[in-house]
């Protein structure tokens, strides 16, 4: 079948996913998150969302006037929804203090990564809110994770997929009854994405090294690991993730990237400048510049490109992501 009409397939489904009215919420509402139930007696008019993830969907669905403040945000706001960020308190763009959320009197906590509220986390953990009768969330991705003493993100046996995001998004609908916002937000993305896969289908399968960042040259590059988002980046645009590990975020010396030889390299874009690599910029010089890594394939054929650090991440970002590194893909030649 050819594509344009898988294409415009998926956007008929879309359209017609969201011709009727979702239901209403009832209260009390209570739903299953990360092995815990949760109820809700109402819809929060003061959540917290720790994580830029968190925050951008409550956003999506039109709730800025029920967030009281937001937390940890590694990269820029999408651009549609800068004026309304402006318009919420951010605590830190880094990891907040348990005080600070709590001095926003929240009657509601969610949070996307288990290192801002989680069993080992230095923030909070959930029992921390709930002893104050604050319903919490913990982001559906963060939950797929196997943890272990050595890895504070986790790993994956099976590769992420946007579905779990679906069921994120239509989690914090029905918690602020806005399932109809939800149901739309999920069509729209579930169109986009078919999309590119019809598109990149017939790829000439490439592989991909997502690099997130390094505190130097001198150190392990952080990269996007194989089951992780980045590789279902690069599932979708019809290659493969190069870096095969089950660690969301694997570390890796460039010898063993090098050895890896991507077809092509993602440079991520991360706003928080922490690192001296954060920047893609920054990124791109040291690739070109360095005597060994400069002559990688990918390198010498220009095959460089930038995509925001928080599509890296299990996120609403994950898919604007692919589409801007989709945009840079169909200028190169990946023969």
């Amino acid at each position: 079948m050819p594509n344009r009409i898988l294409l415009s397939l998926a956007v008929l489904m879309a359209a017609f996913s969201t011709s009727v009215r979702a239901e209403p919420t009832s209260y009390p509402l209570t739903i299953e998150n990360c092995g815990r139930e949760v109820t809700f007696d109402k819809a929060p008019e003061r959540a917290v969302a720790l994580g830029q993830n968190t925050a951008e969907i409550m956003l999506l669905l039109g709730l800025k006037d029920r967030m009281a403040a937001t937390a940890f945000w590694p990269s820029e706001v999408l651009p549609e929804l800068r004026a309304a960020k402006d318009e919420v308190d951010v605590l830190t763009v880094e990891f907040p203090t348990l005080e600070s959320v709590l001095s926003k009197q929240p009657d509601f906590v969610a949070a996307m990564l288990t290192t801002l509220m989680g069993p080992d986390s230095k923030v909070a953990k959930r029992d921390d809110f709930e002893r104050l009768d604050i319903p919490t969330y913990l982001a559906p991705s963060a939950c797929s994770t196997t943890l272990n003493a050595n890895d504070a993100y986790g790993s994956r046996d099976a590769l992420w997929t946007m579905d779990l995001l679906y069921q994120e998004i239509d989690d914090l609908a029905r918690i602020f009854d806005v399932a109809d916002r939800g149901e739309a937000l999920i069509a729209d993305l579930k169109a986009r994405e078919a999309a590119l896969r019809a598109e990149f289908s017939g790829s000439e399968h490439p592989t991909f090294v997502f690099w997130f960042s390094s505190p130097s040259p001198a150190d392990d590059a952080y990269l996007g690991g194989g089951n992780g988002p980045s590789g279902y980046i690069a599932d979708l645009l019809g290659g493969s993730n190069a870096i095969k590990t089950e660690a969301d975020w694997p570390t890796l010396g460039w010898e063993g990237i090098m050895a890896a030889d991507p077809t092509v390299i993602v440079a991520s874009q991360v706003d928080r400048k922490r690192w001296a690599l954060d920047a893609a910029d920054a990124k791109i010089a040291y690739l070109t510049s360095d005597p060994t890594v400069s002559q990688m394939e990918a390198v010498k054929k220009g095959r460089i490109v930038v995509m925001r650090g928080a599509a890296m991440n299990p996120s609403i970002q994950t898919l604007y992501g692919a589409e801007q590194v989709a945009r840079q893909l169909r200028t190169l030649d990946l023969k």
